[in-house]
């Protein structure tokens, strides 16, 4: 079989600026992701990886020596496994501030681990890879996000996506899957991959009692993807406490296996929900745990409506990790039953809500999430977009508007 060809990563420019200004770039994200291949492209730095034994094994007994040997300009990779190293990255940047010393790249989020980003607090910029967007994929980057702060959706024709949407929920955006063949070559793929997770990133992350319920744990979660957290509900199977349960949660989010997006709230209103909504971190990796594959998911209507969601969401999270913006993102959910699955935030002023639809027809009452959203945000609303699976933009207020799914990564 021929090498399949590298696919550009639109965030790689981002890399690059930072490494022009800053001595320290992280790059984190899931395993598999393509962290290192990114971080490989760039040109003139020597590469180590901790997955490597012995070079693991001789920073953990000597890290201050170890960065002391280091080349000029080094890539290390899997850097989360050895956190004794990041206090010397410190003080061998407080000696050398020169910019683009250190590419770092690590399949845990520090942010969750405070005291390794605070070490590094003021010397070192993080970026977020995702797995391959479906702009990515297609090779061209898509204008929606900026078409959704600027209203500037056009009545244009995008053609339906039908029993590709399942197809393509079902693929992911994991590289080395994509690379596979459909069906049983994929699914081996995410068994092999869950397997590693847990044998030795979490292992090596946390003394976990319950090894074996964590698997079974992302599988529930999967099946609840796109719905508010209930802990209970994930508990109900396990002999074990809610707060374990938690804390297991809190570490499949450290190793982006799942997030947890945050309620919108306003002061306007009292009577928001304020739970926080569970999403799978790729929809390949969801659909995986729970068997299904694109004919099976294309007849399950509900969870398909689940795993879209997901996958809208995942899309907007890889397109806003290049975004030029700082785009937060949120649900909005009151307890009279007004939702609107994912709320945009611009720079902490304007907001943006995407309502999701499988279906191929829009009514007015699908927009009803929407307008309460409005209504609550005032003047910083910019526009409300219902995704549906259908043909064509059309545009039902100023501010308001029905848009095929496709457009997600195909409008230019």
């Amino acid at each position: 079989m021929p090498p399949q060809p590298l696919i550009t990563r639109f965030i790689r420019p981002r890399l690059i600026e930072a490494l022009a200004d800053t001595p320290v770039v992280l790059v984190h994200g899931p395993r598999q992701c393509g962290k290192s291949t990114l971080a490989q492209t760039v040109k003139g730095y020597a590469y180590i990886t901790f997955d490597d034994a012995v070079q693991l094994a001789a920073a953990k007994a000597d890290p201050v020596g170890f960065v002391a040997d280091l080349p000029d300009k080094v890539i290390l990779d899997e850097v989360q496994r050895v956190p004794e190293l990041f206090a010397s990255l410190k003080a061998a940047v407080d000696r050398d501030r020169r910019p683009g010393r250190f590419i770092l790249t690590g399949s845990a989020n520090v942010l969750l681990a405070p005291k390794l980003s605070d070490s590094l607090a003021g010397r070192m910029e993080l970026l977020r890879l995702y797995p391959l967007a479906q702009c990515e994929l297609a090779g061209v980057k898509s204008g929606f996000i900026d078409a959704l702060f600027s209203r500037a959706f056009k009545a244009k024709a995008h053609g339906r996506l039908g029993a590709e949407l399942a197809e393509r929920i079902v693929a992911g955006g994991y590289p080395a899957a994509l690379a596979r063949a459909a069906g049983r070559r994929r699914r081996d793929w995410y068994r092999a991959y869950l397997e590693t997770l847990v044998q030795r990133d979490v292992r090596e992350l946390a003394r976990i009692s319950s090894l074996d319920a964590l698997p079974r744990l992302l599988q529930m979660a999967a099946g609840q993807t796109a719905r508010l957290l209930n802990v209970s509900e994930l508990a109900a199977p396990f002999q074990l406490s809610r707060p374990t349960i938690r804390d297991y949660v809190t570490l499949l989010e450290r190793i982006f296996l799942i997030e947890l997006l945050p309620p919108w709230h306003s002061n306007r209103l009292s009577r928001l929900v304020k739970t926080p909504k569970l999403h799978l971190g790729d929809t390949g990796l969801a659909s995986s745990l729970l068997g299904v594959d694109a004919g099976a998911l294309a007849r399950d209507r509900p969870l398909l409506g689940q795993l879209l969601e997901t996958f809208v969401l995942q899309e907007l999270r890889r397109q806003a990790s290049w975004h030029d913006d700082a785009i937060g993102f949120h649900h909005f959910r009151d307890k009279d039953g007004y939702e609107v699955d994912i709320v945009l935030e611009r720079e902490g002023r304007e907001l943006a809500g995407v309502e999701v639809k499988a279906a191929a027809t829009v009514t007015e009452s699908d927009f009803r999430g929407l307008r309460k959203l409005k209504d609550a945000s005032g003047v910083r609303f910019a526009s409300g977009v219902v995704l549906y699976d259908g043909e064509s933009t059309v545009r039902f207020a100023e501010d308001l508007f029905a848009v095929p799914i496709k457009a997600l990564w195909s409008l230019k």
